[in-house]
């Protein structure tokens, strides 16, 4: 990736006048999104700085002598800033200031020093290779951590050497006690700490992995999914109020397709292409992973594809959140006892409508455009158990009467 530009601006202190008219000028540096400012020794009378020139005028011999120490400084910054490129993979603005110095290069970075290299070149590559909402997560964590040394260790930032297996596990019981998150989301934010330091022990910043004998505590994922009952229930109920309608019809197209949200609120009439078995199948691609998705349209789906074909955005366009709400009317009206979410769709199209119907575990997770299998396996597991219980119990009663 293209290195930014180290950004060079000379300001002057008008609140700090003295008394001969002429007040301190600063360099103000900005890289990485981040600001390192610092005194020239150089004081001019406001009246005679031109801010957009980044220079004194009229020339004379004082003006003439501060605009050449400005150039000299300005020579002298760029020249530490391509040192750093040539001899550096990662460095900041501090580190431009200190090599323009002379002074050594800080080799001791904080927490916040790298969170801010990642994000920034996260936040690069969304929409290439991550999503905002991946980006925003990672902002997130990077705040929960900082808050997290300010309220144990009553500073601003946390020198990465210093980390160790009692920081992870007072952060774990401070998201718990302090921030009331369920272990399932504070495991989420440890494992994005975790790919923090993993990015500084790949540059060298630290040695040893703090992480080498910490363990995320174990949860048990609870899959909620309608069964085959409550999917047939929902199928044939009808409701007078349009947006129940919509909404009833979306959510079990999602329970025959697995798109999440995202995917189903994206989708138009190019992502639905014949394929080579010359059926409809959807084409589009995981938001969240940035897989590629090809899905066989079932019978259901591509009947309520037909129902809303005359639809100027394909299927009506509704927010996560009302989505959710009309859920829940839905859920009450019906006699369906299980919270519903958009969610609930995917999991039941990965649960009732294939693995109950001995689809293999591998096509689900491609299907649902699973970075890996084990994610599959680990929020899967336990319906395949089900499902052979089941049928051993069929053959149990067979064998036994």
């Amino acid at each position: 990736m293209k290195i930014q530009k180290l950004n060079i601006l000379y300001v002057i202190a008008k609140n700090k006048i003295r008394k001969d008219g002429r007040a301190p000028l600063f360099c103000r540096l900005t890289y990485l999104e981040k600001r390192k400012q610092f005194s020239t020794g150089l004081f001019v009378n406001p009246n005679y700085w031109n801010s957009m020139h980044q220079n004194v005028a009229p020339p004379n011999e004082q003006h003439n002598f501060i605009n050449t120490q400005l150039c000299l400084i300005e020579s002298n910054l760029n020249q530490a800033f391509l040192l750093l490129q040539i001899n550096k993979r990662i460095f900041d603005v501090d580190d431009t200031y200190l090599q323009y110095r002379g002074e050594n290069v800080k080799t001791e970075k904080t927490i916040s020093d790298v969170f801010e290299m990642h994000n920034y070149r996260m936040k690069k590559l969304v929409g290439l290779e991550y999503s905002k909402a991946t980006y925003s997560k990672f902002i997130e964590a990077k705040n929960h951590t900082l808050n997290f040394i300010k309220y144990q260790y009553k500073k601003q930032d946390f020198l990465l050497v210093d980390l160790n297996l009692k920081f992870l596990q007072d952060f774990d019981y401070y998201l718990k006690s302090e921030k009331h998150q369920k272990q399932i989301t504070i495991n989420k934010s440890i494992q994005r700490l975790r790919k923090i330091v993993k990015l500084a022990l790949g540059e060298g910043f630290i040695l040893i992995d703090p992480f080498m004998m910490y363990s995320p505590k174990k949860v048990v994922i609870n899959v909620v999914f309608l069964t085959f009952e409550e999917l047939d229930l929902l199928q044939n109920s009808n409701f007078s109020q349009r947006r129940l309608q919509q909404v009833k019809d979306m959510f079990i197209f999602c329970c025959y397709t697995g798109l999440a949200y995202e995917e189903m609120k994206s989708l138009r009439g190019n992502n639905i292409v014949k394929g080579f078995d010359g059926q409809n199948w959807i084409k589009t691609f995981r938001k969240k992973t940035g897989k590629v998705l090809n899905i066989p349209l079932l019978p259901k789906a591509n009947e309520i594809i037909d129902a809303y074909s005359n639809e100027k955005s394909f299927l009506p366009i509704i927010t996560n959140q009302k989505f959710n709400s009309y859920l829940k009317e839905i859920a009450e009206i019906v006699g369906i006892e299980k919270r519903l979410t958009h969610h609930t769709a995917r999991k039941t199209f990965a649960s009732t409508v294939l693995l109950y119907n001995d689809v293999p575990m591998e096509i689900v997770s491609e299907l649902l455009g699973h970075s890996n299998m084990l994610i599959t396996q680990a929020h899967y597991g336990k319906v395949v158990q089900k499902k052979v219980s089941e049928e051993m119990q069929k053959l149990n009663k067979k064998l036994t009467s």
